[in-house]
């Protein structure tokens, strides 16, 4: 069996090294990673359930894609991957911004990541990776925001992190005022 491998870097996304991912978690060293956000036509927000098996934060939203890139792997190959691995699609992105976080979870696991933030649209078929997500849907960016307030344990600690930071680009992009 394949051990899966992080790509370690520093605060200036600079390459360090590799790690076993598991490794990278439960040490929590800083790694590259990626997040995608999918827009549709009408300007929804595509949304995925993350599968319940998952390491952590199993069951809860968050945006249609995030994960890492493997050593020797660019960051913009990585992603247009994994959204094709996990949400069963491809789409043009565009790289929007980049943001570093730490969380730390209950069962012991710490996020530390440089997080390359990638946007497009899709407006076609869905056919998801049972194996990494359990449902989808497009949502309002404004309903959204109201449910990440009023319930915020429904959603991954990073897309509390990356979702005002993506309705500024969003605003900035649009010439329109953040909700």
């Amino acid at each position: 069996m394949e051990v899966s491998q992080v790509i370690l870097v520093n605060e200036k996304d600079e390459v360090l090294g590799a790690a076993e991912k598991l490794k990278a978690h439960q040490e929590g060293l800083l790694h590259r990673a990626f997040s995608i956000f999918i827009f549709n036509a009408d300007g929804q927000m595509l949304l995925q359930q993350r599968a319940l098996h998952k390491y952590h934060s199993g069951g809860l939203w968050t945006n249609a894609c995030c994960s890492h890139p493997m050593p020797n792997e660019t960051t913009a190959n990585a992603a247009i991957r994994r959204l094709q691995e996990e949400m069963g699609f491809t789409t043009p992105i565009t790289k929007a911004f980049d943001f570093v976080y730490k969380v730390n979870f209950d069962n012991g696991l710490t996020e530390y990541e440089f997080d390359h933030v990638y946007t497009g649209t899709y407006d076609g078929i869905i056919n998801y990776n049972e194996q990494e997500v359990m449902a989808y849907r497009y949502m309002n960016v404004q309903e959204l925001q109201m449910l990440i307030q009023s319930h915020p344990t429904h959603y991954t600690e990073w897309f509390k992190i990356a979702f005002p930071k993506i309705l500024q680009w969003w605003a900035k992009k649009f010439n329109t005022k953040v909700a």
